[in-house]
């Protein structure tokens, strides 16, 4: 049989996953600022790269963390 479907604690795991990704954000410039002089330009941008995508899965997250709070 099926586990009946829990989403009352939806909003707090949303939360905490906004909360870890912007620390990864910070964590990553943090470790550009350092030794942005010491990688390679491809490495660089890679890290760059992850970062935007970090940026947009964030808008996701407050997105459903929204709607979570309305429901």
């Amino acid at each position: 049989m099926a586990k009946p479907d829990d989403r009352s604690d939806n909003a707090e795991k949303l939360q905490n996953a906004i909360d870890n990704t912007r620390e990864n954000i910070q964590k990553t410039n943090d470790y550009l600022d350092e030794h942005a002089d010491e990688i390679s330009g491809k490495e660089l941008h890679n890290l760059q790269h992850k970062n935007t995508k970090r940026e947009r899965a964030i808008e996701g997250f407050e997105a459903e963390y929204q709607d979570e709070k309305n429901q």
